[in-house]
Protein backbone atom coordinates (compact mmCIF):
# COMPACT_ATOMS: atom_id res chain seq x y z
CA UNK A 1 0.00 0.00 0.00
CA UNK A 2 1.60 3.09 -1.06
CA UNK A 3 0.83 6.22 1.60
CA UNK A 4 3.92 8.75 0.91
CA UNK A 5 1.84 11.94 0.10
CA UNK A 6 -0.62 10.95 2.96
CA UNK A 7 2.61 11.05 5.68
CA UNK A 8 3.05 14.09 6.88
CA UNK A 9 6.64 15.33 8.02
CA UNK A 10 5.66 14.78 11.84
CA UNK A 11 4.82 11.08 11.05
CA UNK A 12 1.08 11.83 10.54
CA UNK A 13 -1.15 10.10 8.09
CA UNK A 14 -3.74 12.63 6.45
CA UNK A 15 -6.23 11.07 3.88
CA UNK A 16 -6.05 12.12 0.68
CA UNK A 17 -9.05 14.34 -0.17
CA UNK A 18 -11.88 12.23 -2.26
CA UNK A 19 -11.31 13.04 -6.41
CA UNK A 20 -14.81 12.87 -7.59
CA UNK A 21 -17.57 14.90 -5.49
CA UNK A 22 -20.15 15.26 -7.75
CA UNK A 23 -24.08 14.57 -6.57
CA UNK A 24 -27.03 12.54 -7.55
CA UNK A 25 -30.10 14.68 -6.99
CA UNK A 26 -33.17 15.90 -9.08
CA UNK A 27 -32.68 19.01 -11.65
CA UNK A 28 -28.85 18.03 -11.75
CA UNK A 29 -26.12 16.46 -14.27
CA UNK A 30 -27.31 13.03 -12.37
CA UNK A 31 -30.68 12.74 -11.45
CA UNK A 32 -31.58 9.72 -9.28
CA UNK A 33 -32.93 7.01 -11.19
CA UNK A 34 -33.36 2.92 -10.88
CA UNK A 35 -30.90 1.19 -12.57
CA UNK A 36 -28.95 4.10 -13.58
CA UNK A 37 -26.10 3.81 -11.30
CA UNK A 38 -23.61 1.02 -10.18
CA UNK A 39 -21.83 0.91 -6.77
CA UNK A 40 -18.84 -0.75 -6.31
CA UNK A 41 -18.14 -1.82 -2.94
CA UNK A 42 -15.06 -3.86 -1.05
CA UNK A 43 -16.38 -6.39 2.22
CA UNK A 44 -12.91 -5.15 3.61
CA UNK A 45 -12.81 -1.69 3.37
CA UNK A 46 -14.73 -0.02 6.29
CA UNK A 47 -15.70 3.30 4.25
CA UNK A 48 -17.51 0.60 1.67
CA UNK A 49 -18.78 -1.45 3.95
CA UNK A 50 -21.43 1.41 5.48
CA UNK A 51 -22.60 2.01 1.76
CA UNK A 52 -22.85 -1.74 1.71
CA UNK A 53 -24.89 -1.93 4.71
CA UNK A 54 -27.37 1.10 3.89
CA UNK A 55 -28.26 -0.20 0.61
CA UNK A 56 -29.38 -3.49 2.16
CA UNK A 57 -31.29 -1.42 5.13
CA UNK A 58 -32.97 0.08 2.45
CA UNK A 59 -34.34 -2.72 0.07
CA UNK A 60 -32.26 -0.61 -2.71
CA UNK A 61 -30.43 -3.74 -4.44
CA UNK A 62 -32.86 -3.68 -7.23
CA UNK A 63 -32.24 0.18 -7.64
CA UNK A 64 -28.39 0.39 -7.30
CA UNK A 65 -26.42 -2.44 -8.53
CA UNK A 66 -23.18 -3.72 -6.95
CA UNK A 67 -19.93 -4.69 -8.18
CA UNK A 68 -17.60 -6.31 -5.04
CA UNK A 69 -13.92 -5.93 -5.34
CA UNK A 70 -11.06 -8.87 -4.72
CA UNK A 71 -10.11 -8.07 -0.51
CA UNK A 72 -6.21 -8.20 -2.32
CA UNK A 73 -4.85 -4.99 -4.00
CA UNK A 74 -1.69 -5.43 -6.19
CA UNK A 75 0.05 -2.94 -7.75
CA UNK A 76 -3.04 -1.72 -10.31
CA UNK A 77 -5.29 -1.64 -6.97
CA UNK A 78 -8.58 -3.72 -6.27
CA UNK A 79 -9.39 -6.40 -9.07
CA UNK A 80 -12.60 -7.44 -9.76
CA UNK A 81 -13.32 -11.36 -9.84
CA UNK A 82 -13.96 -12.24 -12.94
CA UNK A 83 -14.34 -8.55 -14.66
CA UNK A 84 -16.92 -5.82 -13.94
CA UNK A 85 -20.43 -7.32 -15.26
CA UNK A 86 -21.28 -3.86 -16.61
CA UNK A 87 -18.63 -1.87 -18.01
CA UNK A 88 -16.42 -5.06 -18.58
CA UNK A 89 -13.21 -3.75 -16.63
CA UNK A 90 -10.90 -6.02 -14.89
CA UNK A 91 -9.60 -3.10 -12.30
CA UNK A 92 -11.25 -0.72 -10.85
CA UNK A 93 -8.51 2.29 -11.49
CA UNK A 94 -9.96 1.32 -15.39
CA UNK A 95 -13.02 3.93 -14.46
CA UNK A 96 -10.95 6.27 -12.26
CA UNK A 97 -8.75 6.37 -15.27
CA UNK A 98 -11.94 6.47 -17.74
CA UNK A 99 -12.80 9.40 -15.60
CA UNK A 100 -9.80 11.52 -15.36
CA UNK A 101 -7.17 9.94 -17.30
CA UNK A 102 -4.35 11.97 -15.18
CA UNK A 103 -5.63 10.74 -12.04
CA UNK A 104 -2.58 9.53 -9.57
CA UNK A 105 -4.39 8.98 -6.07
CA UNK A 106 -4.96 6.02 -4.95
CA UNK A 107 -8.20 4.29 -6.22
CA UNK A 108 -11.01 3.93 -3.41
CA UNK A 109 -13.91 2.67 -2.55
CA UNK A 110 -16.82 3.05 -2.36
CA UNK A 111 -17.59 4.74 -5.45
CA UNK A 112 -20.31 4.99 -8.00
CA UNK A 113 -20.51 4.99 -11.68
CA UNK A 114 -23.26 6.89 -13.84
CA UNK A 115 -23.95 3.83 -16.55
CA UNK A 116 -25.49 6.33 -18.89
CA UNK A 117 -22.50 8.99 -18.40
CA UNK A 118 -19.97 6.20 -18.99
CA UNK A 119 -17.94 7.72 -15.93
CA UNK A 120 -17.89 8.07 -12.29
CA UNK A 121 -19.65 10.39 -10.60
CA UNK A 122 -18.21 10.34 -6.80
CA UNK A 123 -15.82 8.37 -4.66
CA UNK A 124 -17.36 10.60 -1.83
CA UNK A 125 -17.34 8.08 0.75
CA UNK A 126 -19.72 10.79 3.51
CA UNK A 127 -21.98 11.36 1.33
CA UNK A 128 -22.78 8.53 -0.82
CA UNK A 129 -24.74 7.08 2.30
CA UNK A 130 -26.34 9.95 2.67
CA UNK A 131 -27.34 9.80 -0.87
CA UNK A 132 -28.83 6.62 -0.49
CA UNK A 133 -30.97 8.07 1.84
CA UNK A 134 -32.26 10.77 0.61
CA UNK A 135 -32.20 11.10 -3.09
CA UNK A 136 -33.30 7.05 -3.27
CA UNK A 137 -35.57 7.99 -1.16
CA UNK A 138 -38.40 7.06 -3.77
CA UNK A 139 -37.15 3.48 -4.38
CA UNK A 140 -36.83 2.93 -0.45
CA UNK A 141 -38.27 -0.43 0.53
CA UNK A 142 -41.62 -0.50 2.35
CA UNK A 143 -41.13 0.09 6.30
CA UNK A 144 -37.31 0.61 5.65
CA UNK A 145 -35.47 2.67 8.83
CA UNK A 146 -35.43 6.93 8.31
CA UNK A 147 -31.47 6.46 9.15
CA UNK A 148 -31.16 10.83 8.42
CA UNK A 149 -34.55 12.43 9.90
CA UNK A 150 -34.70 16.00 9.25
CA UNK A 151 -35.18 16.97 12.60
CA UNK A 152 -31.67 15.15 14.01
CA UNK A 153 -29.59 16.15 10.92
CA UNK A 154 -27.70 18.55 12.51
CA UNK A 155 -27.15 16.07 15.97
CA UNK A 156 -26.01 13.15 13.83
CA UNK A 157 -24.12 15.14 11.59
CA UNK A 158 -22.27 16.45 14.99
CA UNK A 159 -21.52 12.73 16.59
CA UNK A 160 -20.34 11.71 12.97
CA UNK A 161 -17.65 13.89 12.63
CA UNK A 162 -16.54 12.69 16.42
CA UNK A 163 -16.65 9.20 15.23
CA UNK A 164 -15.37 10.16 12.09
CA UNK A 165 -12.08 12.29 14.32
CA UNK A 166 -11.73 9.79 16.63
CA UNK A 167 -12.63 6.29 15.31
CA UNK A 168 -13.34 5.76 11.75
CA UNK A 169 -9.84 7.76 10.97
CA UNK A 170 -8.53 7.77 14.12
CA UNK A 171 -7.48 4.17 13.87
CA UNK A 172 -6.28 4.73 11.09
CA UNK A 173 -3.66 7.71 12.13
CA UNK A 174 -2.32 5.21 14.85
CA UNK A 175 -1.99 2.75 12.50
CA UNK A 176 0.03 4.67 10.02
CA UNK A 177 1.71 7.02 12.08
CA UNK A 178 5.54 7.04 11.96
CA UNK A 179 6.64 8.83 14.42
CA UNK A 180 5.71 7.69 18.31
CA UNK A 181 4.39 11.56 19.02
CA UNK A 182 2.15 11.00 16.15
CA UNK A 183 0.82 7.39 17.24
CA UNK A 184 0.65 8.17 20.89
CA UNK A 185 -1.57 11.24 19.80
CA UNK A 186 -3.83 9.52 17.71
CA UNK A 187 -4.45 6.16 20.00
CA UNK A 188 -5.21 8.54 22.82
CA UNK A 189 -8.09 9.80 20.88
CA UNK A 190 -9.42 6.51 19.92
CA UNK A 191 -9.51 5.37 22.92
CA UNK A 192 -11.06 8.56 24.86
CA UNK A 193 -13.74 8.18 21.50
CA UNK A 194 -15.00 5.03 22.98
CA UNK A 195 -15.02 5.43 26.12
CA UNK A 196 -17.24 8.48 25.28
CA UNK A 197 -19.22 6.34 23.10
CA UNK A 198 -19.54 3.28 26.05
CA UNK A 199 -21.07 6.20 28.31
CA UNK A 200 -23.27 7.28 25.37
CA UNK A 201 -24.81 4.25 24.97
CA UNK A 202 -24.86 3.34 28.70
CA UNK A 203 -28.50 5.07 28.51
CA UNK A 204 -29.93 4.74 25.05
CA UNK A 205 -30.75 1.60 22.77
CA UNK A 206 -28.85 3.56 19.59
CA UNK A 207 -26.79 6.36 19.21
CA UNK A 208 -29.18 8.86 19.19
CA UNK A 209 -31.96 7.30 21.28
CA UNK A 210 -34.37 3.85 19.76
CA UNK A 211 -34.21 4.19 16.29
CA UNK A 212 -31.32 3.01 14.02
CA UNK A 213 -29.69 6.10 11.99
CA UNK A 214 -26.55 7.23 9.66
CA UNK A 215 -24.33 7.22 12.75
CA UNK A 216 -24.68 3.73 13.99
CA UNK A 217 -24.18 2.60 10.42
CA UNK A 218 -21.06 4.57 10.28
CA UNK A 219 -19.69 3.29 14.08
CA UNK A 220 -20.10 -0.49 13.19
CA UNK A 221 -17.56 -0.80 10.27
CA UNK A 222 -14.85 0.42 12.99
CA UNK A 223 -16.02 -2.13 15.82
CA UNK A 224 -16.17 -4.80 13.69
CA UNK A 225 -12.49 -4.61 12.63
CA UNK A 226 -11.41 -3.50 15.90
CA UNK A 227 -10.44 -6.55 17.81
CA UNK A 228 -9.60 -8.62 14.64
CA UNK A 229 -7.72 -6.12 13.10
CA UNK A 230 -7.25 -2.43 14.73
CA UNK A 231 -6.58 -3.90 17.98
CA UNK A 232 -2.99 -5.61 17.01
CA UNK A 233 -1.97 -4.63 13.16
CA UNK A 234 -3.08 -0.80 14.12
CA UNK A 235 -1.72 -1.21 17.42
CA UNK A 236 -4.74 0.27 19.03
CA UNK A 237 -3.98 -2.13 22.07
CA UNK A 238 -4.84 -0.48 25.01
CA UNK A 239 -8.07 -2.24 25.12
CA UNK A 240 -10.26 -4.71 22.58
CA UNK A 241 -13.46 -3.85 21.49
CA UNK A 242 -14.71 -6.54 24.24
CA UNK A 243 -13.75 -4.70 27.14
CA UNK A 244 -16.36 -2.19 26.49
CA UNK A 245 -19.29 -4.20 28.07
CA UNK A 246 -21.99 -1.48 26.80
CA UNK A 247 -20.07 -1.34 22.82
CA UNK A 248 -19.75 -5.07 22.41
CA UNK A 249 -23.61 -5.79 23.38
CA UNK A 250 -24.72 -2.70 20.83
CA UNK A 251 -22.22 -4.12 18.24
CA UNK A 252 -24.11 -7.61 18.23
CA UNK A 253 -27.02 -5.83 18.15
CA UNK A 254 -26.70 -4.55 15.37
CA UNK A 255 -24.60 -7.67 13.83
CA UNK A 256 -27.76 -9.24 14.40
CA UNK A 257 -29.75 -7.47 11.92
CA UNK A 258 -29.56 -9.09 8.51
CA UNK A 259 -28.14 -5.48 6.47
CA UNK A 260 -25.50 -5.49 8.87
CA UNK A 261 -24.61 -9.59 9.50
CA UNK A 262 -24.55 -10.31 5.74
CA UNK A 263 -21.72 -8.02 4.73
CA UNK A 264 -19.61 -8.23 7.29
CA UNK A 265 -16.75 -10.71 6.15
CA UNK A 266 -14.31 -11.24 8.68
CA UNK A 267 -11.85 -13.57 5.62
CA UNK A 268 -12.20 -10.37 3.34
CA UNK A 269 -11.64 -7.98 6.23
CA UNK A 270 -8.70 -10.04 7.57
CA UNK A 271 -6.89 -11.19 4.47
CA UNK A 272 -6.64 -7.18 3.08
CA UNK A 273 -5.47 -5.36 6.49
CA UNK A 274 -3.12 -8.39 7.10
CA UNK A 275 -1.48 -9.13 3.16
CA UNK A 276 -2.44 -6.05 1.41
CA UNK A 277 -0.78 -3.04 3.85
CA UNK A 278 2.69 -4.66 4.01
CA UNK A 279 4.16 -1.37 5.11
CA UNK A 280 3.06 -2.56 8.84
CA UNK A 281 3.24 -6.45 8.23
CA UNK A 282 5.94 -7.44 5.68
CA UNK A 283 5.43 -11.11 6.14
CA UNK A 284 1.80 -10.79 4.75
CA UNK A 285 1.02 -13.65 7.36
CA UNK A 286 -2.79 -13.54 8.43
CA UNK A 287 -3.18 -14.27 12.08
CA UNK A 288 -5.92 -16.71 13.26
CA UNK A 289 -8.33 -15.16 15.49
CA UNK A 290 -9.64 -13.55 17.66
CA UNK A 291 -12.59 -16.05 18.36
CA UNK A 292 -15.33 -14.12 18.95
CA UNK A 293 -18.65 -15.37 19.03
CA UNK A 294 -20.95 -12.29 17.72
CA UNK A 295 -24.21 -14.15 18.03
CA UNK A 296 -23.91 -14.39 21.72
CA UNK A 297 -26.72 -12.75 23.70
Amino acid sequence: MKLGREISEGGRFVRQPNRFTERIEEGGEHPPEPGRYRLYASYACPWAHRSLIVRELLGLQDAVGVTIVDPIRDEKGWRIPGGDPVTGVEYLSELYLASDPGYQGRYTVPCVWDVTAGRLVTNDYPQITLTLETAFAPWHAEGAPDLYPAALRGEIDALNEVIFDGLNNGVYRAGFATSQEAYDEAVTKVFDTLDLLEERLATRDHLHGDALTESDVRLYPTLARFDAVYHSHFKCAVRRLTDYPVLWAYARRLYAIPAFRDTTDFDHIKRHYFMTQTNINPSRIVPRGPELDWTAG
